[in-house]
């Protein structure tokens, strides 16, 4: 994770579309955006169609001459009895507010591309940035380092959080009144979304010890790698109907708590 230490070399921010091209200044990279959360992670295709992802860090990329940092596009207004993907009435304002010091922290790539497929609108609207770990073993570290106090809360969505899980003896080591640690039941995110979202009638049961997401697809007989599967399964969500109520609880808790910060 990156805090936007060269913010002040941004010479604008640049509101973030599929296809637009950026260069990557410390490595050169150059192409169009594949995909884009912000906060957590921008997607460039280069000349030769691979794929590279880098953090989002504020002048950090260049485009059409100018350092900028990269935002999520504003929402066109909607009425006000619109409802957002997270079953929320939408604001009739769904400007994207300044950005609070609070944080939600989730373990992984996928976790954040959920979240925002279903929670986007929501977290936009408060002001919500939710960032990647890229794994959970040093988080009472991680924590301590972020500072959390009264006007700078943490959520953190970890997952298979159940009993004996190396995850919960992890949440464990973080006793702080304004850190909040929730989860889920599954071991990996893809578990979350419901099957009958992607047209199976249940995720297969992968032995322990085997990689889960390619135990799955081997089970399900699909020949893709995870990451095209992936955009796949997430391209079926269209709300929180499709994602399981432990994920859909936990998600709503955090929002909920980081947002009472003062």
């Amino acid at each position: 994770m990156h805090d936007a230490r060269r913010k002040g070399l941004a010479k604008r921010e640049l509101f973030v579309e599929p296809g637009m091209r950026l260069e990557h200044t410390p490595s050169k990279t150059s192409g169009p955006v594949v995909s884009f959360i912000e906060g957590v992670i921008v997607v460039i295709k280069d000349q030769l169609g691979s794929e590279h992802r880098f953090d989002p860090v504020p002048g950090f990329f260049r485009h059409e001459g100018d350092l900028v940092a990269l935002r999520s596009p504003l929402l066109p207004k909607k009425a006000a009895s619109s409802v957002t993907a997270s079953g929320s009435i939408a604001a009739e304002d769904t400007s994207a507010r300044v950005a609070r010091p609070s944080r939600i922290w989730v373990e992984g790539i996928h976790d954040a591309e959920l979240i925002e497929r279903v929670w986007g609108d929501d977290l936009r609207y408060e002001g919500i940035v939710v960032e990647q770990l890229e794994g959970a073993d040093d988080l009472a570290a991680m924590v301590r380092e972020f500072g959390p106090n009264d006007s700078q809360r943490l959520g953190v969505l970890l997952d298979h959080l159940v009993d004996g899980s190396k995850e919960t003896r992890i949440a464990a080591q973080v006793d702080d009144p304004n850190v909040l640690i929730l989860g889920h039941p599954y071991v990996d995110i893809w578990e979350a979304i419901k099957p009958a979202a992607i047209g199976i009638d249940a995720w297969p049961t992968v032995p322990m010890g085997e990689q889960w997401k390619e135990g799955v697809l081997k089970r399900l007989g699909i020949g893709a790698a995870p990451p095209q599967f992936w955009k796949h399964i997430l391209g079926k969500v269209s709300s929180w109907k499709d994602v399981e109520t432990p994920l859909v609880n936990s998600v709503e808790q955090l929002i909920d708590f980081v947002t009472e910060a003062e």
